[in-house]
This record gives structure tokens, C-alpha cells and sequence, in this order.
């Protein structure tokens, strides 16, 4: 993909499975765990994305951090874990993931080339403050955006709104990176300059083939793909 003519006013990314990667609080913990850690992790995933789905269709809402409690308790009560304390220190282990190694230096080379940058996550502002310091990234980003004040989750349009609002610009000046492919989706929908991060790779889903959503590997593409 050839780079985008003029540099976007800001870069804004997903910080759940984006920035951060979500499989690091089991990864960490996969000894008490066993040969069900990495089921485990994914379940716990799914779930929490789940949850935050059925809230918002349903016009309800509890805080990503309540989300993520209830989704661990499910997937460990599905393969049979009863164990309080392994609950406790995975939950403490999720407010503090490590972050991708691509993070840093992509999020450096966008503040030095003028761009600002900035995250809008599900996560509620503690858990977001406590997970960006503990990774490192707090001093790389212009702003944290959470979507506690809407009582709302992703991919609403109401959620990407708070990027246009907080920058001052329109939809089509922000670039959005995001691993989840359904939130790349959603916001391409917004008009958002979206690339959708696919690290594993993973098939083409969630309608992402109808909409102008470029596709990267890694967040080292980012700088030159936004024509710095």
C-alpha cells in the first residue's frame, strides 16, 4: 500500500490485544495452570468480548474490570478450576500486561514525526492508568480515551467519537490501529483511517473485506505507512 498523502492528526490505538497483549496475565501464571493455561486464555478472552457485546445491545453496562472478572470466573469454572487465589493473581496479573514489543518504538516514531498519539479502549480509567504505566507506554501517549464516561462499548460509533472529539477533527484525519478485527470494522464504519493489526495472521472476518481497512503485521509498518 503506497503511503497516505498527508500524515494524519493523530494515531489511535486499541490498547486490549493491540498494545497490550491480553495472553501475557495467564502466560505468566501457565505453571499453576497446566496443560489448560492456553485454553484457559482464550476462553477468558472471548468471554470478556462477549460480555461487553451483550451489554451494550442490551443497554446495559458494568465496567470492563467487572467484565473481566466475570469472563475469568466462567472460563476457569469451564475446566474445572475452584481456586480463589489463582483468581486474584490472574485478575492483578491483567491490570499489568506486558506490552508488544513493536509497541514502544512504533508509538516513539509517530510523537517524533509530529502525530499525536492516543488509546480509546473498553477499559475503565484505573485499569487503563494502571496497565499503560505498567507497560511503559504512559509517557508515549498524548491520551488515554476510556469508554466508562459513555457507559458503552465498542464498536458503537458513540465510542469512536470521543477520538474526533478529543483531537477536534473529523473522522477521516485519525488513523485507528486495532488487533481486533471487529473493532477495525467498526471503526472503518466511524471513518476512521483504520489499519487493522493481524499478528498471528487470521482470515479476513467481521465484514472488514467491505470497507477500506489496510492490513499490517506488525506496528513497525505504521510510520511509513502514514507518510512520515
Amino acid at each position: 500500500m503506497p503511503p497516505i498523502a498527508a500524515p494524519p492528526r493523530a494515531c489511535v490505538f486499541d490498547a486490549y490485544g493491540t498494545l497490550l497483549d491480553v495472553h501475557a496475565a495467564v502466560a505468566r501464571h501457565a505453571a499453576r495452570l497446566g496443560a489448560q493455561a492456553a485454553a484457559v486464555s482464550a476462553l477468558w478472552r472471548a468471554k470478556q468480548l462477549e460480555y461487553s457485546w451483550i451489554l451494550s445491545a442490551a443497554g446495559d453496562y458494568e465496567d470492563f474490570a467487572a467484565v473481566t472478572d466475570r469472563a475469568l470466573g466462567v472460563a476457569l469454572a469451564a475446566h474445572g478450576i475452584a481456586d480463589a487465589a489463582l483468581r486474584a493473581d490472574l485478575l492483578a496479573a491483567y491490570r499489568r500486561l506486558d506490552a508488544f514489543g513493536d509497541a514502544a518504538p512504533a508509538l516513539t516514531a509517530l510523537r517524533r514525526a509530529g502525530i499525536a498519539t492516543a488509546i480509546l479502549s473498553n477499559g475503565e480509567p484505573a485499569m487503563l492508568e494502571e496497565a499503560v504505566d505498567a507497560a511503559g507506554l504512559a509517557p508515549l501517549l498524548d491520551a488515554v480515551l476510556s469508554v466508562h464516561p459513555l457507559r458503552r462499548y465498542k464498536p458503537h460509533r458513540s465510542v469512536y467519537a470521543l477520538a474526533t472529539a478529543r483531537f477536534a477533527c473529523q473522522p477521516h484525519e485519525i488513523a485507528f490501529v486495532s488487533g481486533n478485527a471487529w473493532d477495525a470494522y467498526g471503526a472503518a464504519r466511524f471513518g476512521f483511517r483504520v489499519h487493522w493489526l493481524n499478528r498471528a495472521p487470521q482470515p479476513t472476518e467481521y465484514w472488514l473485506d467491505r470497507v477500506a481497512a489496510a492490513r499490517i503485521a506488525t506496528l513497525a509498518e505504521l510510520p511509513t505507512l502514514l507518510g512520515t
